[in-house]
């Protein structure tokens, strides 16, 4: 396959700012109602890093939990199988 055949057009690239724009809470999105594609990858890049954040306070929160309750508890058995997934 040529460059030129791989080439995403203008048109699919506004298309997926927009479907990228839909997945940004509301507070998290540029102010623009037509922001530019980098300020909104900053701001999705930094989205991602933030729930990144949340999941590993979460993960910590409920190992720690674990770590206080009774191995054999059916409360237990539910944490470990939230730290698999």
């Amino acid at each position: 396959m040529s460059s030129r055949e791989s080439r995403i057009s203008d048109e699919e690239i506004n298309e997926l700012i927009s479907k990228l724009q839909a997945l940004l809470p509301e507070s998290r999105r540029p102010s623009t109602s037509r922001a530019s594609a980098s300020k909104l990858l900053k701001e999705t890049c930094s989205y991602i890093k933030s729930l990144r954040r949340e999941v590993d306070d979460l993960s910590d929160r409920l190992s720690d939990l674990l770590a206080t309750m009774d191995s054999n508890s059916p409360q237990a058995e539910i944490i470990r199988s939230l730290l698999r997934s």
